[in-house]
């Protein structure tokens, strides 16, 4: 395993489990204690671990990571669900994103369509598309937020009560086929909630990971859901299915 290869599954690890010892990791990475010290050593510089007595843990709240952690996790399946999504565009619309690490990558890679607007509530993907050449871009306003760097609260959901969207690609923390999607904070399910309102179809993009999983504040049940674009086939894609869903697995 490649030093970079092996700090993404370090990082993997402890954006799952919080703190873990380095005994603990030297053992799930088949590596020596002094090797994840050096790792751990390196994404601190990077900004993205914090070192505590007796192992680490990825920088964030207690119940969710950063984004410049997040958006390095799960990174090729994120660009292949990106590369799926963009197919879904087309000139003349106008499309939402919500904020999220996997919503930002495909900002990151959009190029080259014409006449389209784009309605968001995160800074991270506004600046991404503006660095892609577009220049109608739609901010909300709002409450700046970490560690997820939406922007929340009443005026986030006043601007978005005054748009339409043709497609909105949402990304999310947690998907659970009975009990809907959910967020770790419950400014940004309203806006969110708002957004999926205020749109004809709505897109999750998410990787695996995401599956099972039930953070603090609830977003919608599944049924507002129109697509899923994921990247690995499991049992819960075919209970979307039977709901209607049309579910793409890159």
């Amino acid at each position: 395993m490649y030093p970079q290869q092996r700090r993404d599954a370090l990082l993997t690890l402890l954006a799952k489990h919080g703190f873990v010892s380095y005994a603990d990791l030297a053992n799930e990475l088949g590596v020596s204690e002094m090797t994840v010290r050096r790792d751990l050593r390196a994404l601190k510089e990077a900004g993205l671990v914090e070192t505590v007595v007796g192992g680490g843990q990825v920088k964030g709240s207690a119940n969710e990571v950063g984004f410049m952690a997040k958006r390095i996790l799960q990174a090729e399946a994120k660009e292949e669900i990106s590369r799926l999504a963009r197919s879904l565009i087309e000139p003349g619309m106008t499309v939402g994103l919500t904020a999220g690490t996997t919503t930002w990558t495909l900002s990151q890679s959009l190029r080259g369509f014409r006449d389209v607007t784009f309605v968001t509530n995160s800074t991270n993907v506004a600046l991404a598309l503006k660095s892609g050449g577009f220049d109608d871009i739609y901010l909300t306003g709002g409450h700046f937020r970490t560690p997820s760097d939406a922007l929340v609260g009443p005026l986030a959901e006043a601007a978005a009560m005054q748009v339409h969207t043709d497609i909105l690609f949402m990304g999310v923390h947690g998907i659970d086929v009975e009990k809907g999607m959910s967020t770790p904070n419950m400014l940004e399910a309203s806006v969110n909630r708002v957004l999926m309102n205020k749109t004809d179809r709505v897109v999750l993009l998410f990787d695996h990971t995401k599956w099972g999983v039930e953070a603090f504040a609830h977003i919608a049940p599944m049924d507002a859901v129109d697509d899923i674009i994921t990247d690995v086939a499991r049992p819960e894609t075919n209970a979307a299915m039977q709901l209607g869903i049309r579910v793409q697995v890159v």
